[in-house]
């Protein structure tokens, strides 16, 4: 009996893994399919935030307030659309807010740079752009781009700030720094202007098991420290130097745009919180998103902008087969 449903379990596992072997081959046919296709990648979304608050703010009175109170709260507001609707067509001024939730590798910047291009397109002086930054850093050369995307906003002299609720360490506040204004939560994490490599070094565990690691280069430093060879004094310098450099351009970055900093005291690799990053002048006000937006509601527009990538029916399959392997993965672990 055991037998069999051993077998069983076998012959449905074989099934299963051909269905999925299928279905790549299948996903793998329908992107080639559509990879020569010239269709958009994604689209821009608005969101007008005054509307938003508005309507939540009716709801709540809807809730709340007697009928008689709720008709005269409606009549009473009707004035003061009028009136908020002048002061912002005197005004002008529209407020474009971006989101950025960054990773290792700043994946967040792909849309980013649709979305500052498509203000750019519109932007009129008197405008604003807040960006919103979530980050604890990554890669130099993938933040140094999103940096520079928010350069863009600053060499066209449209006012830039930086709203930091949780985090902007590092990488994340080499971005903030581009900001003409930088504010932060009271207990956001901000600083970390440092720079770390770090890798672990399994030479010895692979000659203990008689195990050789071959590797050729062309250039004396081509390859500084590695995984599975020995590592040399000259390749640990090599990499000390150039991670020297790198936080040198890190430091005369933030400073070209916030001179105000002592970077003997603030480039150190530690961070601060909020508060304390006011103080050391990384900051420029304690103050949260919510806050900042809610006011500015008051007399000016608010548009919350959003690149959406459009994804492939090929790009849906994969994801569809990605969580299926991963099921199965689990599945198999629990066997």
């Amino acid at each position: 009996m055991f037998n069999f449903f051993l077998q069983l379990m076998l012959f449905f596992s074989k099934s299963i893994i051909l269905v999925v072997m299928l279905l790549v081959l299948l996903a793998g046919i329908l992107a080639l399919l559509s990879k020569g296709k010239n269709k958009p990648e994604g689209r821009i979304s608005i969101k007008n935030l005054n509307k938003k608050y508005d309507q939540t703010r009716d709801d709540i009175y809807t809730e709340t307030l007697t009928k008689d109170k709720l008709k005269q709260h409606f009549k009473t507001q009707k004035a003061t659309a009028k009136l908020k609707m002048n002061a912002t067509e005197k005004s002008g001024k529209n407020i474009y807010i971006l989101n950025f939730c960054g990773d290792i590798k700043a994946t967040a910047v792909a849309a980013l740079r649709e979305e500052i291009t498509a203000i750019l397109s519109v932007a009129v002086p008197g405008d604003e752009v807040v960006v919103c930054v979530e980050s604890g850093g990554g890669m130099v050369h993938a933040y140094g781009l999103a940096a520079a995307q928010l350069a863009r906003l600053r060499d066209k002299s449209i006012p830039l700030t930086v709203i930091v609720d949780k985090v902007a360490a590092s990488g994340g506040y080499l971005m903030a720094s581009v900001a003409n204004t930088i504010l932060a939560a009271p207990f956001a994490i901000i600083g970390s202007i440092g720079v770390i490599v770090q890798l672990p070094n399994f030479h010895r565990l692979l000659k203990e098991k008689k195990i050789d690691f071959e590797q050729l280069t062309a250039g004396d430093f081509k390859r500084t420290l590695t995984m599975f060879g020995p590592n040399t004094e000259a390749g640990k310098e090599k990499l000390q130097l150039e991670i020297e450099e790198i936080h040198d351009l890190f430091k005369q970055s933030i400073q070209q745009y916030r001179p105000q900093l002592d970077m003997n005291k603030v480039a150190t690799g530690e961070h601060w919180l909020g508060m304390q990053a006011f103080d050391l002048r990384l900051v420029d006000g304690v103050k949260t998103s919510d806050d900042y937006l809610f006011e500015n509601s008051k007399d000016s527009n608010l548009y919350a902008l959003n690149f959406e990538m459009k994804k492939s029916f090929g790009n849906k399959l994969a994801s569809m087969l990605g969580m299926l392997k991963e099921n199965l993965f689990h599945t198999s672990n629990l066997l």
